[in-house]
């Protein structure tokens, strides 16, 4: 065997490898690809409140956010979706407090969670046909129909507790 033979051996058992692994991981992308999601926290600290809002296609009062576009950066996409779900815009960068998975089936695999207290509302727009209701909630008295999830996010900034890596 001379030394080209014994590295075309080891490219055969290093090859086949390899390759299954780009057919699976090609075969996963066009199933199911990998997506993120971005979630924020408004806090506003002279009334001690946060900003909520409620979808029309699911139950309960949530944080404001959405899905991060291909190219897009994740606090570009936060920005995008508190103007178009709250008309708030940021006048300081959003801190990002945790990063979850989530586990359940979603169309969000991973969604980062940032916390905002510098920021303002604009002049209202045409309503996105998405939202039910939005507005600012006091800590202690926050909507009775608030998520599970909702409130994990809320306890982990105001509590300090470290909620759960899941959604």
């Amino acid at each position: 065997m001379t030394g080209d033979d014994d590295d075309q051996e080891r490219f055969r058992q290093r090859g086949w490898p390899a390759l299954r692994g780009r057919l699976f991981h090609t075969y996963f992308l066009l199933r199911r690809p990998m997506t993120l999601g971005v979630r924020g926290l408004v806090h506003d600290r002279s009334s001690n409140s946060v900003f909520l809002i409620r979808h029309t296609y699911v139950p309960g009062w949530q944080l404001p956010g959405g899905g991060v576009e291909a190219g897009e950066i994740m606090t570009e996409s936060l920005a995008r979706e508190f103007v178009e779900e709250g008309n708030i815009e940021f006048t300081a960068p959003p801190v990002l407090r945790s990063f979850h998975l989530n586990r359940q089936a979603s169309r969000r695999d991973h969604v980062a969670f940032f916390l905002i207290e510098a920021f303002r509302q604009t002049a209202p727009k045409l309503p996105d046909r998405e939202i039910a209701e939005a507005g600012f909630f006091r800590l202690d008295a926050l909507p009775e129909a608030t998520t599970p999830a909702t409130l994990r996010r809320i306890a982990e900034v105001f509590d300090g507790v470290a909620a759960s890596p899941y959604w």
